[in-house]
């Protein structure tokens, strides 16, 4: 009997329609590792995204989906984020504030046990691999105000506006 499941390490992408414009999607192994924005900061190069194969990806298509179609409020795809173990524990956090909330980056490092770590809270918050699915858009500066979006200020606003039942007509003009 031959295994069909994907190498470990094997890597493809996909791309996907949406109101923030295409999303480049990819999996490590078969699991989904990334999810990337046109013009995003600290997005990789194309060449490490493996070749197109949409095959992976519906679970998280209709997750997308549902989600931009405001039926969607939470995610429960299986992840792969490679980064260190402090960035790991700052996605994890990132993914228990609810739709719709925000969180200052200092509320984030105080539930880490790190009040002093705003900062760095703040670069890992930047590396994040799965944006949207993994909401680092509802991260915003002390003040309240939005600041340090690798997608792009404009799109973080169009995010968070969605969340709050307000649509996309600051994204549809963007993108």
């Amino acid at each position: 009997m031959t295994s069909t499941a994907a190498p470990p390490t094997a890597r493809c992408h996909t791309v996907l329609d949406s109101p923030c414009g295409p999303l480049t999607l990819v999996a490590t192994g078969g699991v989904l590792s990334g999810l990337y924005m046109e013009g995003q900061r600290h997005r990789p190069a194309e060449e490490t995204f493996g070749p197109r194969d949409d095959r992976p990806f519906g679970e998280a298509a209709d997750q997308l989906a549902a989600y931009f179609d405001s039926t969607r409020t939470t995610f429960d795809l299986e992840l792969r984020l490679d980064g260190t173990p402090f960035q790991r524990s700052v996605w994890e956090r990132l993914r228990a504030i609810p739709y719709g909330e925000t969180r200052t980056y200092g509320q984030l490092a105080e539930d880490l046990g790190s009040p002093g770590a705003s900062r760095a809270v703040g670069l890992a918050n930047g590396r994040n691999p799965v944006g949207i699915i993994v909401p680092c858009h509802r991260v915003v500066g002390a003040s309240g105000s939005l600041t340090g979006y690798g997608g792009g200020i404009d799109r973080k606003r169009a995010l968070l506006a969605h969340e709050r039942g307000e649509g996309y007509t600051t994204a549809a003009a963007l993108f």
